[in-house]
């Protein structure tokens, strides 16, 4: 590849490594101490992953004032589509980052617990009982892959069990995403309601 062609062998596969890395899980953080190498390694040859991603049809946006990297794809190829329940976990995760972080100083961590997220479920007003375990475990653990939270905690049937918000949050969830998904959210309860309402008429 003459892209490559300065580079040590070495270098060469990390950078064949670090692309296969980005494709499967799109974050790189420097605050996530396992890629923090990979990171520093992506902005010393930020011009050649973006040529060479590129060519695949994705776009590196790097932000270096939250040390966060992200692979997009303009043509909105291989997107993930979220279930309703996931999304509304992401949102609150996004959520209850900003809240921490209006209570810390810039350099602590975002970290939260379970109980925090079901609270934060609970005052949506989406339904009158929490989130089920199930879907929790399965929603965390996605999230924990695309490197947007890291579980600090084995047990997720604990709602003590903590989780770290990393900084990526703030690109996979934009301002203009939590407006959408505010809408989206009233829109639902607006049918559930309506639902119910139907639901006790025909009992009468």
């Amino acid at each position: 590849m003459e892209l490559l062609g300065n580079m040590l062998q070495k270098d060469k596969d990390e950078f064949k490594r670090i692309c296969n890395r980005l494709l499967s899980h799109c974050f790189l953080c420097k605050g996530n101490v396992t890629n923090k190498a990979d990171y520093y390694f992506v902005l010393k040859y930020r011009s050649e992953f973006r040529e060479y991603l590129s060519v695949l049809g994705y776009r590196l946006e790097i932000n270096e004032e939250d040390g966060v990297i992200q692979l997009t794809n303009p043509q909105n190829y291989n997107r993930l589509n979220l279930k309703l329940y996931e999304s509304i976990i992401l949102l609150i995760l996004r959520i209850l980052y900003d809240e921490k972080k209006r209570e810390l100083s810039a350099s602590d961590e975002a970290i939260i617990n379970l109980g925090d997220i079901q609270d934060k479920f609970l005052s949506l007003q989406i339904r009158d009982k929490m989130i089920d375990k199930t879907t929790m475990r399965n929603a965390l653990t996605m999230f924990r892959r695309f490197q947007l939270i890291e579980i600090l905690d084995r047990d997720l049937g604990n709602e003590e069990s903590r989780v770290l918000i990393y900084d990526s949050i703030m690109m996979a969830v934009r301002i203009e995403d939590i407006k959408q998904a505010y809408e989206k959210l009233e829109l639902y309860r607006k049918g559930k309601k309506a639902d119910e309402k139907t639901d006790e008429n025909e009992a009468d």
